[in-house]
């Protein structure tokens, strides 16, 4: 016994001093070969997936983990977010959502690794592309090229997470969760606008990161030339063509976009999952062994973290778990069931190079060799219309256009790209769902309201000769600034009488209300695509001084682009026409500027403000207002989860909730009126522009509010509305249950993870799998149909073929979080010998 305890001893002084735990993990030797990454001596295939830390809380970082490991994630990719751990040079800020050290530690205690985007430009449709502004103001400063003084900043933070990440043993080697780091971003797509500045600041950049000595590999995305012994790595839809920079790397693709971001203006981008797994699978299939889906957890841009121009406040992006924290069906479980036969094809992924094999125009086959007689296949049809039936080691298959086919034994097909067999989720966060959703509206009697003042209202304002550049101004401290001057008219105008004159105003963007004689006279506004704009509008004016106040607003900061940090913002030339002397030119006159929104210096978002004397209350509250701040209390709705803030009734502007910012708001903005789909063909290359919806509507009328934000009694939420809107109209959405269904033939392949080696060839039967969110429980099946049901998710049909199988499935699946249901004639009974038949199955998942 005694010589039992000194070994103990002796290894816990040993794990001591190495600077790790058991319960924080062994340490690891990470490295990489032409195949893969080698993790203590093995290759991996691993999938990763993006999870932002602040575009959530952390309070719901376990459970988008947990769901995220679920889905058969190996890795969590995040970027890291400058200009909030810096917000002043030296100052740093590493707390609530953007405690880094407790996201990284919350992915290690669900047992996954990480991939640390330290950048430190991120991109990211962030404010700034995550650059703190306080850069921009640096002497000399030239961003993202050989220029000193932003070398010697962006070592200094670089340095900073390093250091940090060290201090608390979070590199693999220390036994940590970090795998990857990454240097740059995306810097290979704007490298030629800076010439041979760019490409010595390629090699700076990937010398300064290997001589951090993080003891994991580091990456550079999009870097062609990104110099040994830094791995460059894909983005895009599509990577299965690409290869990296050299034989000894192997093939990663580090940004596989699971939707698009949305903008202001802009329709709702969404991606078919059958083109998403199709991209995945080619990927694998031709060589590669890591991929990383952008976004897996998309989240929210709370408070004026969304980049510019323009970009809206969800950042939902169409990700396999939506904004909400909610699995987002059939693209979640078809995801993890692609992962899962991936999985089953690992040892063999990793031990050899594919072999080719043409299988006719536009068909393939890829085999890797495990050993002689040890073998997995993909099967791809990459034709955009035409299916097809092959021939392959003396078995038929079919393939449908656009897929692929996975064989972890070269025989049985367990995954199959364009046949979603995952459940299927209903849209349920509106109240077109009453089933599933609490409705809260917020009585009009109960609202509160302030009203703005037009133009210069402190005394801090300053005067200038001509028109200021906005974000040079501001500095980014607040989305606004007025520009002030006056427009004297020396003609004779009758008492009383008016005279209407042209007013143009041009903009750099993003958006401009213009006031004469403190009177509304236009909005002007651009696009995410041009933020620009110009504005023409007949005024009137008076005899002697008019003023002219025009408020024009930021909607995030340029984020992306070759020197997009100097792109510029604001009002840059004001013209009046048909005065007496023709054309006033009021660009170089005198002007009067005002950073900010009065409201903003009250703090009129703030909790401690609530019951001040400066909010007017009234029966009847003031609507379609422009710059108005709005104020109320409000009970929480009886529900699980988060809230949804329902501003479909409000104009633009910005929204707080127990002084919390849940981000900007523009439900005026319609995007145009064409160019949707209901039923988008997932067949063929896909593009951003391919799959949209909500055409002529707002891009969000829905605005998360966390429900670590709220709290029971009374919780304050406050507007500001800058142009025009009814509060009246407000409501609060909480979800109360969801929807599902699942639709599985007797031809569609098994689930994958039923798959045991050495089965005959399609010896396994398929199955229906209906899960609910966790808390949830199966309550009701609406309609179970096996035969040939008709109609989509929502809408099921029994077909001319028919058996009722209600009970079967309420035996089954009633109570429980989950269930499965083979597609079986021996417990169905077969209405109908010789017919392919399916399963049809709607359920009500409730608490």
């Amino acid at each position: 016994m005694g010589s039992k305890k000194v070994i103990v001893l002796v290894l816990l002084v040993v794990l001591v001093f190495e600077g790790y735990y058991w319960e924080k993990g062994l340490s690891a030797t990470v490295t990489y070969d032409h195949r893969a990454l080698v993790i203590d001596g093995k290759r991996r295939i691993l999938q990763s997936g993006s999870i932002h830390y602040p575009r959530s809380t952390p309070e719901t970082w376990p459970d988008i983990i947990k769901k995220s490991k679920e889905g058969g994630l190996d890795v969590i990719e995040t970027y890291v977010f400058w200009n909030y751990h810096e917000p002043l040079r030296g100052q740093y800020y590493f707390e609530g959502r953007f405690d880094l050290v407790r996201f990284v530690k919350t992915v290690q205690e669900a047992g996954l690794l990480v991939h640390l985007r330290i950048g430190p430009y991120a991109c990211a449709e962030w404010n700034y592309g995550g650059f703190p502004l306080w850069l921009h103001f640096i002497p000399g400063i030239q961003f993202r090229t050989t220029n000193n003084p932003f070398k010697e900043e962006m070592k200094r933070f670089l340095a900073k997470i390093v250091v940090l990440m060290k201090e608390e043993n979070l590199f693999a080697s220390q036994g940590g969760p970090i795998i990857l780091a990454q240097v740059e971003n995306e810097y290979g797509n704007v490298e030629g606008s800076y010439g041979v500045g760019g490409e010595l600041y390629v090699k700076w950049a990937a010398e300064t990161a290997v001589d951090f000595n993080t003891t994991v590999p580091w990456v550079m995305c999009v870097q062609d030339d990104a110099p040994d012994p830094i791995i460059n790595t894909c983005n895009g839809f599509y990577c299965e063509g690409f290869s990296p920079n050299s034989l000894s790397k192997p093939k990663m693709w580090t940004e596989n976009y699971s939707g698009w971001f949305l903008a202001f203006g802009n329709p709702i981008p969404f991606r078919p999952v059958e083109d998403l797994a199709f991209a995945v699978a080619r990927f694998f299939e031709k060589g590669g062994t890591f991929q990383n889906y952008y976004m897996y957890f998309g989240g929210t841009n709370f408070g004026r973290t969304a980049g510019g121009p323009l970009v809206a406040t969800s950042y939902d992006y169409d990700a396999p778990i939506d904004e909400y924290g909610y699995i987002r069906q059939p693209k979640w479980g078809h995801l993890r069931d692609l992962h899962k036969a991936i999985k089953q094809c690992e040892e063999h992924l990793i031990s050899s190079n594919p072999t080719q094999l043409q299988l006719g125009a536009n068909l393939e086959a890829h085999i890797y060799n495990k050993t002689s007689n040890d073998s997995a296949a993909f099967l791809a049809n990459f034709d955009s219309s035409l299916d097809a039936n092959v021939t392959f080691n003396g078995n038929l298959y079919f393939l449908p256009a656009w897929s692929v086919s996975i064989l972890p034994d070269c025989k049985n097909v367990i995954f199959n790209t364009g046949k979603v067999v995952a459940q299927r989720n209903l849209q349920v966060i509106s109240s077109a769902y009453a089933s599933s959703v609490n409705e809260l509206f917020l009585a009009p009697s109960a609202w509160s309201w302030y009203k703005e003042k037009v133009g210069i209202w402190s005394n801090n304002s300053f005067v200038e000769s001509g028109l200021l550049e906005q974000i040079n101004t501001t500095k980014d401290t607040s989305d606004y600034l007025w520009y002030t001057t006056s427009i004297n008219v020396k003609e004779d105008i009758m008492p009383g009488k008016e005279k209407e004159i042209l007013l143009h105003i041009e903009s750099l963007g993003h958006a401009a209300l213009v006031f004469v004689n403190k009177r509304l006279q236009g909005f002007g506004y651009g696009n995410h695509e041009d933020a620009s704009f110009n504005l023409s509008k007949k005024i009137t004016v008076h005899q002697g001084n008019n003023t002219l106040d025009v408020l024009s607003m930021m909607i995030g900061v340029q984020n992306y682009g070759p020197w997009f940090d100097v792109a510029g913002a604001g009002i840059y030339s004001v013209i009046l026409s048909d005065l007496a002397n023709g054309k006033t030119d009021l660009s170089s006159v005198e002007w009067t500027y005002q950073v900010g929104l009065e409201g903003e210096y009250l703090g009129l978002d703030k909790i401690s403000l609530a019951n001040s004397y400066l909010w007017t209350q009234r029966t009847a509250i003031p609507v379609n207002h422009s710059l108005i701040w709005y104020k109320v209390t409000f009970l929480v709705p009886e529900g699980k989860g988060p809230l949804a803030l329902n501003l479909a009734s409000m104009g633009k502007g910005q929204a707080w909730v127990n002084g919390q910012s849940i981000g900007r708001y523009w439900t005026a903005y319609l995007s145009p009126s064409t160019g949707c789909t209901d039923n988008c063909d997932y067949r063929g290359t896909y593009d951003s522009s391919k799959c949209l919806k909500n055409c002529g509507q707002p891009a969000q009328t829905l605005y998360h509010i966390p429900c670590t934000w709220v709290h029971p009694g009374e919780n304050l939420l406050v507007l500001h509305e800058e142009l025009h809107g009814d509060p009246s109209k407000i409501s609060l959405l909480m979800r109360t249950g969801q929807e599902i269904c699942a639709h599985v033939s007797e031809a569609d392949p098994p689930p994958a993870d039923s798959w045991k080696p050495n089965l005959e060839f399609m010896s396994q039967i398929p199955e229906v799998r209906l899960n609910c969110e966790q808390g949830w429980r199966i309550s009701m099946i609406n309609i179970a149909s096996f035969g040939t049901p008709g109609g989509k998710c929502g809408t099921f049909t029994p077909g001319i073929c028919h058996v009722n199988v209600t009970s079967i499935v309420q035996q089954a699946c009633i109570d429980q979080e989950g269930c499965a249901i083979p597609i079986s004639t021996t417990k169905f009974g077969d209405p109908c010998p010789g017919m392919l038949k399916s399963l049809a199955i709607e359920a009500l998942c409730s608490g």
